[in-house]
């Protein structure tokens, strides 16, 4: 038995150690926004937020995750809960299976820098692939994202 703590509550679950975390939060535990994309952490739909950090959960075996602050696209995190009206807002979803992904890397990247130039989003969101393309839009809805937050 493993205990993680995921979007603040605790979940205790029977899985091997090096079960990959994005099994134990999809099949174990329910939570089924952290997409599967390649299995080899190349795409990035299979983000999730541990201490802050975006990590690849479909890399990372769940023994790792122990003991870490470990947050889903289903979780209450001020800049992600801004970040999805955002989405909403400029349209930004299409077939929608890279948007948990994109939505936990900009988290990630709007957690640890407050007013984004566009290169640090470009560096920050080519970790995750969008199959339709829809990187402008993405881009403007971090943007807009980062003037909610000024506007208070």
């Amino acid at each position: 038995m493993v205990t993680l703590k995921i979007n603040g509550k605790e979940h205790q679950v029977d899985a091997a150690e090096d079960m990959p975390l994005l099994w134990v939060i999809r099949d174990i535990i329910g939570f089924t926004g952290t997409k599967f994309g390649c299995g080899k952490g190349l795409c990035g739909a299979c983000m999730v937020l541990m201490d802050g950090n975006a990590i690849n959960s479909c890399q990372l075996p769940v023994s790792l995750a122990v003991g870490k602050e470990l947050i889903t696209v289903e979780g209450e995190q001020e800049n992600l809960q801004r970040l999805q009206k955002s989405w909403e807002k400029f349209n930004v979803p299409q077939c929608g299976f890279c948007q948990s992904g994109q939505l936990i890397t900009a988290t990630a990247l709007l957690t640890s820098k407050a007013n984004p130039t566009e290169e640090d989003i470009h560096n920050a969101m080519g970790r995750n692939i969008c199959r339709c393309g829809t990187y402008q839009r993405i881009k403007n809805a971090i943007n807009h994202s980062v003037e909610l937050k000024n506007k208070g």
